[in-house]
């Protein structure tokens, strides 16, 4: 019951269009590249610590509320309130650009920040995304600060947009773990479930927490990462 009344309040709370951009944003067909990164799950599943539905669910909670989907969700809330001030913003955007914990994360971010920003000023152009573009040239740019700022800009309110943003990134994940483990469309499904249920209050502690107390608490998954890029075959970029 809870989970519905989140739900229908998000969707009354975004127009059509917006809804439609937000959608769009955050599904696998978008060409940002998401489909071959899996954050270090690849590791995880190679070493024996990732082997059902269940492991799945935790491994991604752990990244959405410990680790960097937990800082991504925080550095989305700030850029996405700091969307109206140029200087404002870079600032934050700069900050999501360094905070990674391996360069395979690094990569992962940045590489998806390029393509959503080139993509989305030609489908869905705006002068802010032009004017960012323009003074930010060719730094990278992490992909939750990127879409942050498309949100703001489109009229896509932070609430919804934070909890898109946390949706797209626990369904890029489980849709690596069911390749890699491998699990059933259904058992995907489940975990996809298990996780919508731990979406809100991921959101709801993201909205309230300042940047001098961001941080991560899951060492593993920085260390699967980091093992991955010495992994003898891989399937994922990350």
């Amino acid at each position: 019951m809870a989970t519905t009344i989140i739900i229908t309040t998000i969707m009354t709370m975004l127009a059509d269009a917006a809804l439609h951009r937000l959608l769009a944003w955050t599904s696998p067909a978008y060409p940002v590249g998401g489909f071959t990164y899996s954050h270090g799950l690849e590791t995880a599943v190679e070493d024996g610590r990732v082997r059902t539905a269940a492991d799945v669910v935790a491994y991604v909670e752990a990244v959405l509320g410990r680790g960097g989907g937990w800082v991504d969700a925080v550095l989305f809330v700030h850029a996405h309130r700091a969307a109206e001030d140029a200087a404002a913003f870079d600032s934050v955007a700069e900050l999501a650009a360094a905070f990674r914990g391996s360069s395979e994360t690094a990569l992962e971010s940045r590489q998806q920040g390029g393509s959503f920003l080139s993509v989305t000023r030609k489908a869905w152009p705006h002068p802010a995304l032009d004017d960012f573009a323009a003074r930010w040239g060719e730094r990278p740019i992490a992909h939750a600060a990127v879409m942050a700022l498309a949100c703001a800009v489109h009229a896509i309110p932070l609430g919804p947009a934070l909890q898109g943003w946390l949706h797209g990134t626990a369904a890029n994940l489980v849709s690596a773990g069911v390749r890699l483990v491998p699990l059933g469309q259904t058992d995907g499904q489940l975990a996809l479930a298990a996780l919508s249920r731990a979406i809100p209050p991921i959101a709801a502690k993201a909205l309230v927490t300042a940047l001098d107390d961001l941080g991560t608490a899951a060492p593993e998954l920085e260390l699967a990462s980091i093992a991955h890029e010495t992994l003898y075959t891989r399937l994922f970029r990350s």
